[in-house]
């Protein structure tokens, strides 16, 4: 909170950006790169007295960071690359051994939690390919590092973000990333944050599922998971590779929408693939398969049920004892108020009921053999007693 004040009351620059702007920002990040770890740690099944120690590096570490950032920001002093003086190197250097000790923090850290697994295995692969993709963005940092053609001790100035142009050119509002070069800042960036968007991605397709059934099989989720994640890693490439050549974010040339393109396209034919395999085959219905087996009052068909009673019932191949019902009509059935064909049942009675060659024993009746069966103004049929 006080840095945002601060931001909006200082209206110095330095190097043409705003000179709070850097400290928010990396405040901002570190705030939220130190909490998905906590989250993320928290997920172990089996505690790791390492892995904790390893976020609490990751902590001690970022927070010291930006802890120089803002000292040099209050003396309007470049916090990066600056060995103007001993003590603007001294603290450049010890930036460097907090980076160094976040990237091997990272590292354990991240074995702690895939040694893991998650609840399903899409979250399990969200949380793995972004730990991946993220320490790959923390190391990215390292290409910024070392002197730049025309750079030395002596000068004050050792690394640069801006490929192409010295740092300081014109830039995006408050990122300030370059819009005249090329600018590593923006792939080390969206490398980092792979920690957080991949992880969450399973999270929140298993909450969409409760309103597109789509999303319901874990294979889908699954495979819409690790296609997020090839495309994350395709833009993370991507960006790095585009700044190296010195080109703007903004600004790319042919080659870079190309490559865009042909990452666009695998992305969707990704996503395609993997919701086509949560799909119903043709013909088949929507939702669960009927049950096989049913207990009474049951309209269907193939359908299996004993004592079912119902009026103008519709089934087919269906078994039943006991049946009774009103007004039914079946062929080859044994029931009432049933339409189908193929039924066997025993003991079953009904009135007004049409059918013509039902299966049983000992039954009174034209064309219909049953045991006790009685019926009234059936088609051919005659009230006896069973033979």
């Amino acid at each position: 909170m006080a840095l945002i004040v601060t931001f909006a009351v200082d209206q110095r620059t330095l190097d043409g950006m705003p000179l709070w702007a850097k400290p928010l920002k990396f405040a901002i990040s570190v705030a939220v790169y130190s909490f998905t770890w906590a989250w993320l740690l928290s997920l172990q099944r089996e505690e790791r007295r390492w892995g904790r120690w390893a976020g609490t590096v990751l902590a001690v570490a970022g927070v010291t960071e930006v802890a120089v950032i803002v000292f040099q920001a209050a003396r309007g002093h470049r916090s990066h690359f600056n060995a103007s003086s001993p003590l603007d190197a001294a603290l450049f250097g010890a930036m460097g051994l907090m980076i160094m000790a976040l990237m091997l923090a990272n590292l354990v850290a991240a074995v702690a939690v895939l040694l893991d697994r998650q609840a399903d295995r899409p979250t399990t692969w969200g949380v793995r390919i972004g730990l991946v993709i993220s320490s790959l963005g923390l190391a990215s940092g390292g290409l910024m590092l070392g002197p730049r053609p025309g750079q030395s001790v002596a000068g004050g100035v050792i690394g640069a973000h801006t490929v192409g142009l010295p740092d300081g050119g014109p830039g995006l509002p408050l990122l300030g990333w370059s819009t005249a070069g090329g600018d590593l800042r923006v792939g080390h960036f969206v490398g980092m944050h792979a920690l957080q968007l991949l992880p969450l991605l399973p999270l929140a397709l298993t909450a969409l599922s409760r309103r597109l059934p789509v999303l319901t099989p874990e294979s889908v989720r699954l495979g819409l998971t690790l296609t997020a994640g090839g495309m994350y890693a395709g833009v993370f490439a991507l960006t790095v590779w585009q700044a190296l050549r010195g080109q703007p974010l903004i600004h790319p040339d042919g080659v870079t929408l190309a490559a865009a393109g042909a990452l666009l396209l695998a992305g969707l034919a990704g996503a395609a693939l993997a919701l086509r395999g949560g799909s119903p085959a043709p013909g088949a219905p929507a939702g669960d398969a009927p049950s096989t087996y049913a207990t009474g009052a049951d309209a269907g068909t193939g359908m299996t049920g004993a004592g079912a009673s119902g009026t103008g019932m519709t089934g087919a191949g269906m078994t039943g004892a006991g049946a009774s019902g009103t007004g039914m009509t079946g062929a080859g059935m044994t029931g009432a108020g049933m339409t189908g064909a193929g039924m066997t049942g025993a003991g079953a009675s009904g009135t007004g009921m049409t059918g013509a060659g039902m299966t049983g024993a000992g039954a009174s009746g034209t064309g219909m053999t049953g045991v006790g069966v009685s019926g009234v103004n059936g088609p051919g049929a005659t009230v006896g007693a069973a033979r």
